[in-house]
């Protein structure tokens, strides 16, 4: 089995300490949620779920919001 990429080694040990949120992670102008958080996200928030490469042999699932943005996503979850 391959081992995670740094960027997502450290979204993992974050997460960790977060297991019970969605994890909104910031790379560049978005935040971006992986995993089950992204198949959580994307269906409740209605956004595109794609892929990242990580690493391992599959792309997890990932969807994003732009930074600017995050407050009006983060309101309609938590509605």
């Amino acid at each position: 089995m391959a081992e995670f990429s740094p960027m997502m080694q450290h979204y993992l040990d974050t997460k960790e300490k977060y297991k019970d949120c969605i994890l909104f992670y910031r790379l560049g102008d978005f935040y971006e949620m992986f995993f089950d958080d992204a198949l959580t996200a994307s269906r409740e928030l209605e956004i595109t779920l794609t892929g990242k490469d990580c690493g391992q042999e599959e792309r997890a699932p990932m969807c994003g919001v732009p930074f600017h943005a995050a407050e009006m996503y983060i309101a309609r979850l938590i509605r």
